[in-house]
């Protein structure tokens, strides 16, 4: 069920879970900043979700309220799984969903990053 954005933030969401230790996941990447795991659902080939650690709803409160740091971090984790993961040639697509109209799902800032496969244009004409 979609999730709206503007609301606190939740401890109780599967990411926060996961951070915690209190749900398993595959890790692939993990550094003072992000967490990446592999997607239980996978929609792709490759489908890894990287999450900051910091407790953000969803991009928009991750880059009104983290750090300079944090948002540097961030990025670069993502960077870093992707180039680990030998996605950058031939390509892979990033997504971050936010709000009820992008069907977020998990009031955790969280970013998809898909590969392994032509993925083909993002909407339909």
């Amino acid at each position: 069920m979609p999730i709206d954005p503007t609301l606190p933030y939740d401890d109780a969401n599967i990411f926060a879970k996961i951070l915690r230790g209190e749900i398993p996941c595959t890790k692939v990447y993990e550094d003072e900043w992000a967490l990446a795991f592999h997607d239980i659902n996978p929609q792709a080939p490759s489908h890894i979700l990287v999450i900051p650690k910091g407790r953000y709803v969803s991009w928009d409160d991750f880059s009104a309220s983290a750090s300079t740091e944090e948002i540097a971090g961030f990025v670069r984790a993502v960077g870093e799984v992707a180039r680990a993961a030998g996605h950058v040639q031939p390509g892979y697509r990033l997504l971050a969903n936010i709000g009820l109209d992008a069907h977020q799902e998990v009031p955790h800032l969280h970013v998809h990053l898909f590969a392994g496969k032509p993925l083909g244009p993002m909407l339909a004409r």
